[in-house]
């Protein structure tokens, strides 16, 4: 300010003003919604389409230059080159830099090993994709070619298959699309991340893919998951399997499945082998974790872990101490470490230029739409040069009336200009069909060479009629579909790597030695706060403490092992254990179970059950006045599931749920104001968790049952007035004696 003041009073400017005040001129605003159109969305549109998202042939743009190149260096049958050639040849079709195409080059390798099928034979160090640090050498030391099974993306590619555009400097021609005979956007494994979107498609075995395709189009219905029931990986391991999980990934496009390594245990040196690791993880990843964990004491039972990855493949070795039992730590390991690790799936292709999240049934529809295309485009190309040689061979057929003429034109016409002329003329055949005829050679002007040439008239005609009857037929497409999809299983068909588990099979994990056991108190609120607290500080504790509208729903001892059934109003149950909570205090709200175990949105919490030993019942009362006594061991699992669908019959609202040993009393109250006690030991067990079970309470229509709690919980004095002898009963009117406190329902009523 006191130099803009001192200039004023001068008149004169400050050095250099006159720049600034030109820079000041050359300004101006940009809305950014202005600036978004005209500099993002270009930027984002160009990542989507022409670099991160695979199309249609599974490729990206990168990985398509890469192969084309290769191709046109004629290395599907030739000998292998060095990778520097390669790099430095496909840089005339992609100008990102020789690092990014040598790191494509490395990807599609089998010697790096990241695709189920390769399509680079690659020699030398190309790293491995399971580990981290084992960098792969530069391409002046590395050679590469083709694999066999490129032949299959490149058939037929200049028969007018696909279409074809100028580089990026228009110096050269390369294709859109590669014309796979075969699914390989479903085969070859892709991790794509664009601007605002990303894509995620996991590899499948091609074997199971063609047989998929070749069954999806006899039968656009068929089951998917009955041919190709999961995806593989080139580094093996095991899929966690739920057929309704990947039903629905197979459906949607979207979601994820478990894979885990697998081991071998070797007694005679108490060692742990693991031989094939999760593809999402690699072997420095999993030894870090383990070192964590042993170094923390989470894994004592572990005295050493080292690397003895060789050339024959990975393997993990696990030194385990004197008297460990191997499947308890492995267990663990699973638990703790990425030798058990999810894979998310996002299946986004582009389709026509737009990006689109399609199904595995999805994919193979565009995938038979766009192959039977280039089929037909290959079909037409044929039909197209058969037709203009039948026309040639016509043309010749005619001067076979008349040699003798053809060569007194040709022989008498002085200018060589004027030989096609006159020849259209003297037989009425067109330029192309003189021209032909003009370019024989003076030795085959004889009858014997055009009967020979003109022989293959009528084979011609029959194939351009057999050709054309193809384009008419779609069937006949589907039929040259399927024939290569077959031969693409004889030649390159390989057994599955990754195997399948079912979840159900697995076994549970043993209980953590570790956990301490002692006694607790565990209260649960109206609104699903949860608080454990231990005996010593209930003891010094004052008042439970509740948020204003929440109160207290039922409090239980249990231990800090005890395992708890999390029952919610939409008829799930979820399992947890108490040692994962933290021990609270009274002055606490607790732990908000739904957002604790991953609730659905909405769901909420009807009331917590230790089970023990699974030895009990629990009986369900609903408010259309049935009940169900259902066995806890309905609820036990083979396997660590945190969450069962169907708990309780949904047909009617639950108004209690009652866990009991041995048999006891209940009383039933109704909204009419009428009680019923009724003894356990007069309801059978159903063997199904989500039983309607049988009447217990007969009521009016406009009433409804209102709560049920055990006798020993109540405020009823006469209890022979509402005891039924038999069921279902509309038991007694209430006398005010027998009502006492009112007790609160399920829903704080």
């Amino acid at each position: 300010m006191a130099r803009k003041k001192r200039t004023e009073e001068t008149g004169k400017k400050t050095p250099g003003a006159e720049n600034v005040e030109g820079l000041r001129a050359e300004v101006t605003e940009q809305p950014v919604t202005e600036t978004l159109e005209t500099n993002f969305m270009p930027y984002a549109m160009s990542v989507i389409v022409s670099r991160a998202i695979p199309e249609i042939d599974g490729f990206k743009p990168s990985h398509r230059k890469l192969l084309y190149t290769m191709y046109k260096m004629g290395l599907l049958n030739g000998a292998r080159t060095k990778s520097a050639n390669i790099v430095g040849s496909t840089m005339k079709l992609n100008p990102h830099g020789d690092a990014a195409i040598y790191d494509t080059m490395v990807r599609l390798s089998k010697g790096y090993g990241a695709l189920l099928t390769p399509f680079v034979d690659s020699k030398g160090n190309f790293g491995k994709v399971y580990s981290r640090d084992m960098a792969y050498a530069a391409s002046r030391y590395t050679e590469a070619k083709l694999a066999p099974v490129c032949a299959e993306l490149f058939r037929d590619i200049d028969k007018d298959t696909v279409d074809f555009v100028d580089s990026y400097d228009g110096g050269m021609k390369e294709p859109t699309l590669l014309p796979t005979t075969f699914p390989n956007v479903l085969v070859s494994a892709n991790l794509g991340i664009a601007v605002g979107m990303a894509s995620n498609l996991c590899g499948f075995n091609l074997t199971e893919v063609c047989q998929a395709a070749i069954e999806y189009i006899r039968d656009p219905e068929t089951d998917l998951l009955g041919i190709m029931p999961a995806p593989d990986f080139p580094t093996g391991g095991e899929i966690l399997y739920d057929r309704a999980e990947m039903e629905e990934i197979y459906r949607t496009g979207r979601g994820s499945f478990r894979v885990r390594a697998k081991w071998r245990y070797d007694k005679a040196s108490n060692i742990i082998e693991i031989y094939e690791i999760p593809y999402t993880t690699t072997a420095e990843a999993v030894i870090d974790k383990v070192a964590e964990l042993v170094k923390t004491g989470k894994l004592k039972e572990i005295a050493d872990m080292r690397d003895e990855t060789d050339l024959s493949g990975l393997k993990l070795a696990i030194d385990l101490k004197r008297g460990t039992d191997p499947d308890r730590v492995m267990q663990r390991l699973f638990k703790l470490t990425p030798l058990e690790d999810p894979f998310s799936c996002n299946f986004n292709v582009l389709i026509a230029g737009m990006p689109r999240v399609l199904g595995v049934r999805e994919i193979l529809e565009e995938w038979v739409a766009w192959r039977s295309e280039s089929v037909r485009r290959r079909v037409h190309f044929e039909l197209s040069r058969k037709k203009e040689r039948l026309h040639l061979l016509k043309g010749l057929g005619k001067i076979l009336l008349d040699i003798d003429k053809a060569i007194a034109i040709i022989r008498n016409t002085e200018s060589d200009a004027e030989v096609v002329p006159n020849l259209m003329i003297g037989f009425g055949i067109d330029e192309a069909q003189a021209e032909f005829v003009a370019e024989i050679k003076l030795r085959n002007i004889n009858k014997e060479y055009i009967l020979r040439q003109i022989k293959d008239t009528e084979n011609l005609e029959k194939e351009i009629a057999d050709l054309e009857d193809t384009l008419n037929r779609r069937s006949r497409i589907h039929a040259i579909i399927r024939q290569e999809l077959e031969k693409a299983i004889k030649q390159y068909g390989a057994p599955r790597r990754t195997t399948l588990v079912y979840k159900d099979e697995l076994a549970e994990e043993p209980e953590e030695e570790t956990t301490p056991d002692y006694p607790v108190t565990v209260f649960l609120s109206q609104h699903g706060y949860l608080k454990k607290i231990t005996a010593q500080s209930l003891r010094m504790s004052g008042e439970q403490k509740f948020k204003e509208d929440d109160a207290l729903r039922l409090t239980f001892e249990a231990t800090n092992r005890s395992e708890l059934l999390v029952f919610t109003d939409r008829c799930q149950v979820y399992k947890t254990r108490l040692s994962e909570f933290e021990d609270g205090r009274a002055s606490a709200l607790g732990v908000f179970l739904p957002t604790k175990l991953q609730m659905d949105e909405g769901e909420s919490v009807v009331t917590v059950i230790d089970p023990g030993d699974y030895g009990g019942s629990v009986l369900f009362v609903f408010e259309n006045g049935k009940g169900a006594r259902v066995g806890l061991g309905a609820y036990t699992t083979k396997t660590n599931r945190r969450k069962l669908t169907g708990a309780y019959s949904d047909k009617s609202h639950v108004r209690a749920i009652l866990p009991f040993r041995g048999e006891t009393e209940v009383v039933l109250t109704s909204t009419e104001g009428r009680a019923l006690i009724l003894n356990t030991a007069q309801l059978t067990e159903k063997t199904t968790r989500d039983s309607q079970g049988v009447q217990l309470m007969t009521l009016k229509p406009k009433y409804r049952l209102k709560d049920a709690h055990f006798t020993s919980d109540s405020a009823v004095v006469n209890r022979s007035r509402y005891t039924a002898r038999s069921l279902p009963a509309a038991g007694a009117l209430l006398k005010p004696e027998d009502v006492g406190e009112t007790q609160m329902s399920m829903e704080g009523e």
